[in-house]
């Protein structure tokens, strides 16, 4: 392996503190098997195998054996608010697994009854629900419908009998025979009183009655013309008024009597057709309540509510009986006209839940949880500009189908769908399920609608969502603990060890076999073993997002066969390419931005020496992608008392963490120096060439290091970038994404062209955290690049500068120190910010004497 070459050396004083130190800065580098693990491919082979045909699949999640416990505790207890609540990163399977959970449970379980709604004869703004046995709502819907068709023929054969008709007719004739025997003597009555009784279509009318001599002297009886009435004397006049009046009232009692005669003929002839009718669908009405209504009887020792539900039928039975003989001529009518539009829909039933009765317990996945799609809705059907609904259009939602089973949502759309958790709060509340429209609630105006009768509801929901939407529900929601009782955390990662990458790639194995990939060789396994564990940010961790992971299996298996039509198998060299290519989709903004450095737009030096400027590291996150990007930070310092100032602060250009990191390095500056002085200066710190917003405290002790180049006018290396924060002790803390920060900073110094003297320098702590690919390790073995990992800050320094940071002795630094040459230039700062303070209020004395 080549060596480096040697960092830059000073010259040594008199007390040796500047003495070179080339080589004990070779102390703090990083031996290349320190960058990187990887997996080897014989350990995770079971026997012989050679590839993941000989692995045994694995079965249920990876390295998630805290949520399978919490689940299972939660599928077993069966209390009030027991429902569960499953976190973790999308595309960890945390939906798969459920799903995969519940459908297995529920295989066990007995099924679910079958729910419909039938006309409510008593009040069909309510219609009644009635549950039957698993599979036989259906039935029962097709039963209702036959029996429509079988009653039409029934009732309509059973009128057209002889027996019907004759007794109908002598009914008919004896109130005919009564009527005209009342009539006749109403009319005898009416003579001898002097009047005749004659029908109008205004009713009877009384008309006086004269004797008078015909032509032949005979006495004749006949009615008395107006012109004679008239002509009567006034005392005649009102004695036939009188008699009149008595006649009305005589004719009145007479009809009263004939009209309570014909309202008895009316109903013997109903109670005849009832009798009739019921004969005819007695039958028919026996055999489906033999069959339906029997179905589910209650419980000896008395009747819950859930009995109380299953013997609804029963009271239903007898209504449509009595409706069916009250309604029996539209049957008839229907049977005699077939262009008669008769709506027989009150007779039919609507299916709202139907399940197999060999299924077991219903398992929904709900994937747009809107407010009706949950509670279910009653639709409407406009006709000429009238909308028109019944209990045929009533809906069921997903709580009514995974009644008595297990309902799965997504937290987050939950909360985007106005009312939806407000719904699911009630119903695990109140155990039923209101059918209600929102327009009757929220509208202007209040529409009124169906108001279906509330179904009993038993069921357990999974709700999946993230962390951060649990915790925004806990604290928010003050019944959110009552109705979730049971957190079922998915990690994103697992300890990696032997056990752990033989689960792993018996993961890959199980995916492989699902997916009909082809075979993944021992050494693409083991490849892809390094992806997770670069993707957990650790070298003893490996990332169990299984989402990310099967898009790389599947794209690896894609390569493979797009490399080689008849291949037969994927190897390491396949993963690879699926990871680079997958780099590549998503890389435009990085290489757009290396392109401006590569053409001098964006000035990053990787060569050379430069007082008061360094190489600082950041992370740029697209969401879908990471990269690391250098960015020179330089540092001015003059005489002033501002302090230490950062210019993107000043613009507002950076956020809270940054601020606080800034504040600690000035914090580091006082306790180091102004032990026995105050610290008198101004020093501008900035990022050139930033033009957006900056956070974080990764970049602490980089500002820190550049601005002891500008105290102590001490150059840094520009070959080296720098990452990490500082604590107001002076020592180096971890920071995230190193990994990028190192491959970034490694791909400019390539660019313009490695000199072995480059490389980053990182905090001690993040050495665990390296999983570097593979051309940075080379380039490592190769002595062209270097990754040094330090604890404090007097170790940065010195690599950085080739100068010894020095140790205080007696109040003082050695004078040829970094910390020394800093202190001197911090004194001089102070003098001579006194000496002109003393001398401009000299001048200012002067002037006022001379004045």
């Amino acid at each position: 392996m080549k060596e480096p070459a040697n960092e830059p050396q000073t010259l040594a004083n008199e007390d040796g503190e500047g003495k070179l130190i080339g080589l004990r800065a070779a102390k703090w580098r990083l031996s290349p098997d320190k960058l990187r693990r990887t997996a080897d491919p014989k350990a995770l082979r079971s026997g012989s195998c050679q590839t993941t045909e000989g692995i045994r699949p694995l079965t249920g999640p990876i390295g998630q054996e805290r949520a399978v416990e919490s689940m299972s505790f939660g599928l077993e207890v069966h209390g009030r608010g027991y429902n569960i609540f499953l976190t973790g990163r999308p595309g960890n399977g945390r939906t798969s697994y459920a799903l995969e959970r519940l459908r297995k449970r529920a295989k066990s379980l007995p099924p679910q009854d079958d729910w419909v709604y039938v006309y409510n004869f008593d009040d069909p703004g309510e219609p009644l629900a009635a549950c039957l046995p698993a599979g036989k709502g259906k039935e029962f819907c097709s039963a209702l419908d036959e029996l429509v068709g079988e009653l039409k023929v029934a009732i309509s054969k059973a009128f057209e009998q002889n027996q019907y008709e004759d007794a109908k007719a002598q009914f008919v004739k004896v109130f005919q025979e009564k009527a005209g025997a009342i009539m006749d003597e109403l009319k005898a009555w009416s003579a001898k009183k002097g009047f005749s009784l004659k029908r109008t279509p205004q009713g009877f009318v009384n008309i006086p009655l004269i004797v008078v001599k015909d032509e032949e002297g005979k006495a004749v009886v006949r009615e008395i013309q107006q012109e004679e009435f008239e002509a009567l004397p006034d005392e005649r006049q009102k004695k036939y008024q009188n008699a009149s009046e008595e006649v009305s009232q005589k004719t009145l009692l007479s009809l009263r009597k004939i009209r309570d005669m014909e309202k008895e003929l009316k109903e013997k002839i109903g109670k005849l057709e009832a009798e009739i009718c019921r004969a005819a669908i007695a039958p028919y009405l026996a055999d489906i309540r033999e069959k339906y209504e029997s179905s589910k009887d209650g419980k000896e020792g008395g009747e819950g509510k859930e009995d109380k539900e299953k013997l609804a039928l029963s009271g239903w039975f007898d209504l449509l009986a009595e409706d069916i003989i009250e309604n029996f001529g539209a049957f008839v009518a229907a049977v005699r006209d077939e262009s008669a539009e008769v709506d027989f829909s009150r007779y039919s039933a609507n299916l709202f839940v139907g399940h197999d009765p060999k299924a077991g317990a219903p398992v929904v996945w709900e994937t747009s949880p809107t407010y009706y799609n949950l509670v279910g809705k009653v639709e409407y059907e406009s006709r000429q500009g009238y909308l028109y609904t019944d209990f045929r259009r009533i809906v069921a939602g997903a709580f009514h189908k995974a009644n008595g089973g297990y309902l799965v949502l997504d937290a987050e759309k939950v909360l985007m769908n106005f009312m939806s958790w407000e719904a699911i709060k009630r119903v695990l509340r109140t155990g039923e399920a209101n059918i209600e429209n929102l327009g009757e609630q929220f509208g202007a105006v209040p529409v009124s609608s169906l108001r279906p009768t509330p179904i009993p509801i038993d069921l357990k929901i999974i709700m999946i969502g993230t962390p951060y939407i649990y915790e925004l529900l806990q604290y928010y929601d003050p019944e959110f603990h009552k109705i979730f009782k049971v957190k079922a955390a998915f990690d994103f990662d697992m300890p990696r060890n032997r056990k752990t990458e033989r689960s792993m790639a018996a993961f890959v194995a199980g995916v492989v076999q699902a997916e009909k990939l082809l075979p993944f060789s021992m050494d693409a396994v083991s490849e892809v073993l390094d992806w997770a564990g670069r993707e957990a940010e650790d070298q003893s961790l490996l990332s169990v997002e299984v989402g990310p992971i099967r898009e790389i299996l599947m794209e690896a298996n894609a390569w493979a066969k797009l490399d080689d039509k008849g291949a037969v198998l994927v190897d390491r060299a396949h993963v690879k390419k699926a990871v680079k290519h997958r780099r590549y989709r998503v890389s435009l903004y990085e290489d757009k931005l290396r392109r401006a450095f590569e053409n001098g737009d964006v000035r990053v030096d990787t060569e050379g020496e430069v007082v008061g400027q360094i190489n600082g590291l950041s992370v740029v996150d697209m969401t879908d992608y990471r990269f690391g990007h250098p960015s020179r930070i330089t540092a001015n310092v003059y005489m002033g008392q501002e302090g230490v100032v950062n210019i993107e602060r000043e613009v507002k250009m950076t956020g809270p963490i940054h601020n606080k990191g800034l504040m600690i390095l000035s914090s580091y500056m006082g306790r180091k120096y102004a032990g026995d002085m105050p610290l008198s200066l101004t020093a501008r710190l900035t990022f050139e060439q930033s033009y957006g917003g900056i956070e974080g405290d990764s970049a602490s002790s980089t500002e820190l290091y550049c601005l002891l180049s500008a105290l102590s006018g001490l150059p840094l290396r520009q070959g080296v970038a720098v990452t990490g924060s500082v604590d107001q002790f002076g020592s180096v803390q971890p920071i995230g994404g190193v990994n990028e920060k190192i491959e970034g900073f490694f791909e400019y110094c390539r660019a313009r062209g490695l000199t072995g003297d480059q490389g980053v320098m990182i905090p001690k702590q993040n050495v665990r955290h390296l999983m570097l690919n593979e051309e940075v390790v080379e380039a490592v073995k190769e002595g062209k690049f270097s990754v040094w990992a330090v604890d404090t800050v007097d170790e940065g320094i010195e690599i950085l500068t080739g100068v010894k940071a020095g140790r205080e002795r007696g109040g003082a630094f050695p004078r040829l120190s970094v910390h020394g040459r800093v202190k001197a230039r911090l004194r001089k700062l102070m003098e001579d910010g006194a000496k002109l303070k003393k001398r401009l209020e000299g001048e200012a004395g002067k002037n006022d004497a001379e004045r």
